[in-house]
């Protein structure tokens, strides 16, 4: 199917349904009901990234494979840096890649096009000439890079527990909002920091988009307090299903991240939620619930500023 292209809005068809999938002897058949691009099954991937790239990439690689084996998914998703998660300026320009070249790249890729399914590729450092990004890139189901998103809102912060970030002193901020299709959804991009600015996601919704994704590693002192509140809060203001997945427990030996992956539907309930630790969680998707949401609360077309 042909892929069409616009600015900072990039659409793709959502994989077939029947077709066998996976390698060897391990081989998942989709079942032909579960998509008629009204309703469409996603699973978030959350993890414990450390420093090391290579090992961070054969684990991820473990998980899609568990995850496209028992959830069978048209849409997974990934934690924001999950290729490699540290404070270390070095190691995160060692960690970098100019697309489409790159080992978590040409892994995302593959495993897309071997698996039949989309993969929203969290977020990956990106190198431009001289500048660096947090990038989500994301591939559709015959691995084709689909839609690129470089992080708008940078995480420049004295956090509560007396820690200092300051993420703008190796990454660059992006310029576009960016948004793509699964099925009949139009899904929006965001990553971590962004959750805290509404009217970034209201731009999304004025995009037309019905999902939002979001890959984090939020910390655990603000996330034990903020992730589900901002969360749930995006998700009903926007009328969206909202797709938060996050990095958990500890890294680079006492940086900790909330993890609390989550599904949030229209109407701002938990659907889906992982536990502590690495694992995977599902849910499907429905495109009526959205249409009937914003019917009920027809908060869009009641707006005044």
């Amino acid at each position: 199917m042909r892929i069409s292209r616009r600015i900072a809005a990039e659409k793709f068809a959502s994989p077939r349904h029947g077709r066998t999938r996976g390698r060897g002897t391990q081989q998942v058949r989709r079942e032909s009901t579960q998509h008629a691009g009204d309703r469409v099954k996603i699973a978030l991937v959350q993890m414990n990234s450390q420093a090391d790239k290579q090992k961070n990439l054969d684990t991820v690689e473990q998980l899609i494979a568990t995850a496209v084996a028992q959830r069978q998914p048209d849409l997974l998703v990934l934690p924001e840096y999950f290729s490699s998660l540290t404070e270390s300026k070095d190691l995160i320009y060692a960690s970098s890649e100019v697309f489409p070249e790159g080992g978590a790249y040409r892994l995302m890729s593959r495993l897309a096009k071997e698996n039949g399914v989309s993969i929203h590729a969290g977020s990956i450092v990106e190198r431009e000439g001289d500048r660096y990004y947090n990038s989500t890139v994301v591939f559709d189901s015959e691995g084709q890079e689909i839609a690129k998103y470089r992080k708008m809102h940078l995480f420049d912060i004295d956090a509560p527990d007396g820690r200092s970030y300051r993420e703008s002193d190796t990454i660059s901020r992006g310029l576009q909002t960016v948004t793509y299709e699964l099925g009949h959804f139009t899904v929006g991009c965001a990553i971590c920091y962004d959750l805290r600015f509404p009217e970034f996601f209201r731009s999304l919704r004025d995009k037309g988009a019905d999902v939002i994704v979001l890959p984090a590693a939020f910390t655990l002192m603000t996330g034990k307090d903020h992730w589900e509140p901002l969360v749930r809060a995006r998700a009903i203001e926007t009328q969206t299903y909202f797709l938060a997945v996050g990095q958990t427990l500890v890294h680079d030996e006492n940086k900790w991240c909330w993890g609390h992956s989550m599904v949030v539907d229209p109407w701002g309930h938990v659907i889906a939620q992982c536990s502590d630790g690495e694992g995977v969680t599902d849910a499907f998707l429905d495109r009526d619930l959205v249409r009937k949401v914003r019917v009920d609360m027809p908060v869009d077309n009641n707006r005044v500023l």
